[in-house]
């Protein structure tokens, strides 16, 4: 069977054998990656190509590497809402070369997925998996910022024609990618009610086939012990747009301080309300977003209660995750957060707002305490049901992680992608 994966990032088994930089946020694939080149399954072998984007010489060119052939293309990463139909003509040649009987598509959001799927032309044999969904990203993605926001720009957002506005419209040209890329698979893998329901409404004659995925590895070590915890410490995975809510998290800081005055708030990611590792200074780097944030630390007095972590890797991300009292997915909408199935895996108390494929992840009040989307006060009472209710909280934990440890099982997860793989090919 030669299946071809179209991947939206340098893996890094080819990035190792050229001593260059990679990215280790996807591990599914890796993890995928090593089981096929060892051969696991004999009964249905698999040659593999992969594909991803590449600058340079890299772009145009192929490679073997144990057994596994590599291709580039070029694409434009910055601006992933412009189709490139010039990527159309490479992956002509990638098929001609690697004549593959399936082509897997990890994400139905960027523009190099509609290319392929255009090229290829064959949507019996195309598995198309969904990670986000830009439709329902681009219709909540104001998440309830107030007008004024919405439409206020500064220097940074004029530059780079990248205002909320424009950020949603960009969203928007993205749903219509997605949307057609939908209509030309024939085979779709997801992990949530939500998504199943989203596509079906797309493409109702697409086969849905139910596919968990794996974590990171090293999420699958160690377990959050309360002991060791710094207290009334609360981890955001990321927050520098609307849509990750990290507005409704500083919203609800007051009442958790007025009952905890030692509460703290940790984000991770790229830092929109400071100068963080950027050589220009702030003025010339803040988006609309990031001041509106930075008005309301200095409205509710939370300079020192809030500390923005940057950008970390997976061992870093994990040690903030043990530290922390509780992981809190504040988004107005999500389908199936890794950052969350992360938390799970450690076995640390979550809380997140009840929407899209979050209750398709976690039971409310058994594995975590959910709330209503944009519910500040909801918010905080979950949170505070957390830390007043310890040994709840701790049951919760526990119980999130053996469901975690089910979910994301490498072993079932790969067993089921040779699955499909089988079911596809044999018709």
């Amino acid at each position: 069977m030669r299946v071809l994966w179209l991947c939206n990032i340098m893996l890094p088994a080819y990035a190792k054998a050229h001593d260059l930089p990679y990215s280790v946020r996807e591990g599914w694939l890796t993890g995928c990656l090593e089981r096929i080149s060892k051969g696991e399954d004999q009964d249905n072998k698999i040659e593999l190509g992969i594909c991803f984007p590449a600058q340079g010489d890299i772009a145009s060119g192929s490679e073997v590497i144990d057994d596994i052939t590599y291709y580039g293309f070029n694409e434009d990463l910055e601006h992933p809402e412009i189709y490139d139909g010039t990527v159309e003509n490479r992956f002509h040649v990638i098929l001609d070369d690697f004549k593959p009987d399936l082509l897997h598509i990890f994400g139905a959001e960027f523009p190099h997925s509609l290319a392929m799927l255009r090229a290829f032309g064959n949507p019996e044999r195309t598995l198309l998996g969904i990670q986000g969904l830009c439709c329902e990203i681009a219709r909540e993605y104001m998440a309830e910022l107030p007008l004024e926001i919405q439409q206020s720009t500064t220097f940074r957002d004029r530059l780079k024609n990248d205002s909320i506005v424009q950020q949603q419209e960009k969203y928007k040209i993205r749903a219509e990618h997605e949307r057609e890329a939908i209509l030309l698979t024939g085979n779709i893998t997801g992990r949530t009610a939500f998504d199943r329901e989203v596509t079906s409404k797309i493409n109702p004659e697409a086969r849905y086939f139910a596919m968990n995925e794996t974590m990171r590895p090293c999420f699958y070590q160690g377990k959050w012990d309360e002991s060791r915890i710094e207290p009334h410490s609360i981890f955001l995975s990321q927050g520098d747009y609307p849509l990750k809510g990290f507005h409704f998290m500083i919203e609800a800081m007051p009442r958790l301080l007025e009952k905890y005055p030692d509460t703290q708030l940790y984000v991770a990611g790229n830092n929109i309300i400071g100068k963080g590792d950027s050589k220009y200074p702030y003025f010339m780097r803040a988006s609309a977003y990031g001041k509106y944030l930075k008005s309301l630390l200095f409205k509710y007095k939370l300079k020192k209660n809030v500390t923005m972590l940057g950008t970390l890797s997976d061992e870093e991300m994990k040690e903030r995750f043990l530290k922390s009292s509780v992981f809190v997915c504040p988004s107005i909408v999500e389908n199936s957060p890794n950052s969350m199935c992360e938390a799970m895996l450690l076995g640390m108390p979550v809380v997140a707002a009840k929407v899209g494929g979050i209750e398709s992840l976690i039971t409310e009040n058994k594995e975590g305490v959910l709330f209503k989307r944009a519910d500040v006060e909801g918010l905080s009472d979950a949170i505070l049901q957390i830390w007043d209710e310890p040994v709840i909280a701790g049951v919760f934990g526990d119980n999130a992680r053996k469901r975690a440890l089910i979910t994301h099982d490498p072993d079932k997860n790969y067993r089921r992608l040779i699955e499909i793989y089988t079911e596809i090919t044999r018709g």
